[in-house]
Order: structure tokens, then sequence, then C-alpha cells
């Protein structure tokens, strides 16, 4: 049997699974959201910052996929956010199979928003549906404004790009324009939202939306 032909056998179960995933996920009022990006992009900043930004209107619930360890989770549960821990063991993406045994250790009744933080990678996540309903690539400015260019799978299947770390734009060789084109080269209908985990600054803008696409799918 042919690899081309292995992979997408692959793929397809990992659909059929995801999409039972979506079902379970829209029966208890769930939005999913997978976070995709490079390792350091700040996607467990974000999650964080977002949280804090939300308490008190939503309610929160992570999946946090890693290689190893359960740095990132620990951190998430120091908020008291529900969080499963999903090491891969070498793997470089989440798959649904592995992302619905996670679902079964959270409380979904209490949530409103899962995020799923994905393995940080910028090629292999984005080819394994999990579920989800929102899809987020999360790039900062130190990664520099070829990103779109040099990774185009990922910046063309998400619903937002997150440009991170924006507050260090003046101090690195970045060209915000540039990056802009490039996400929109892509992927025209794309949100993008520049923002700073740091300092907050541009936090609002993105966690008003993320808080819209939840109370959307509820209507």
């Amino acid at each position: 049997m042919k690899k081309v032909e292995v992979i997408t056998q692959v793929l397809n179960a990992n659909d059929l699974i995801a999409e039972e995933n979506q079902a379970i996920l829209h029966n208890h009022g769930v939005l999913a959201v997978n976070l995709m990006a490079s390792p350091g992009a700040g996607k467990t900043s974000l999650i964080l910052q977002t949280a804090k930004s939300l308490a008190g209107r939503v309610r929160f619930g992570v999946i946090e996929g890693d290689v190893a360890s359960r740095i990132d989770a620990d951190k998430v549960a120091s908020l008291d956010i529900p969080v499963i821990q999903i090491n891969t063991g070498g793997e470089c993406h989440l798959d649904a199979l592995t992302v619905q045994k996670a679902l079964k250790g959270l409380p979904l009744n209490d949530i409103n928003i899962l995020v799923i933080e994905n393995v940080g990678n910028p090629i292999c996540p984005v080819e394994f549906q999990l579920g989800e309903k929102v899809r987020v690539v999360v790039a900062s400015v130190p990664e520099g404004d070829d990103k779109p260019y040099k990774y185009p799978g990922i910046f063309s299947a998400v619903d937002a790009v997150v440009l991170n770390k924006i507050d260090l734009a003046p101090y690195v060789d970045f060209r915000l324009d540039a990056m802009r084109q490039g996400i929109r080269t892509m992927n025209p209908k794309a949100e993008i939202f520049e923002l700073s985990c740091r300092t907050g600054d541009g936090l609002s803008a993105w966690a008003e939306w993320l808080e819209s696409r939840w109370r959307r799918q509820k209507e």
C-alpha cells in the first residue's frame, strides 16, 4: 500500500472521530478552539491572559498538548481552570482520538470555551481535525514577518491569526505591514489580532471576538 493511501486512511478515520467530538461539545454548549503555533510563540500565555480578561463572563477549560511534561498544565491549573494534559511522547500533533479521551475527564457542563493547545509545531497539527469550531494560529514578532510565506498551510486554514509580542516590534527586524500582507495573501478572511500578552495591549479585542464566537454558537 502506498504511503499516500495510508495517510489518507489515517486522516479519514481521524475526521470521523473529530465529528463525534464536535457533537459531544455541541451538546454541552462548548465552543472548542484549536490553538496552534511554533514553540515559544505564547500559546499558554494567551490562554492565561484571555481567561483573566473574560473572568466572570466565560468559563474556560483547557486541553494541553505537549511532547512531554505538564509545565503548561500546571500554570493553567493555578487559575482554577479545568485542564487535562496530553503528552504525545514524540508525536508532533494532537489527534481526535486523544482529544476524545481527554473530553471524558473534563466537566463539560461547566465549560463555555475549551481551548485545545496543540503541540508546538507550525506544520503537522493543521492536518488533523480535533472537533473544534475555531482554528487559531499564534505568531510572534521575534519569529519574523515572513512566517505566512514559510508556513502557508497553517495560515491559510485558520479563522484568526494572533500576532503576539507586538511590544517587541521596535527592537527587532520586523515589518508589521509585511506580516499583515503575508496573512492577507494566504487567508483574506482571517481575523488579525495584534497584541502583547506581557503588557495587555490589544488583548481586549481578541477576547471580545472569542466571546462573540461562543455566544454566536449558542444562538
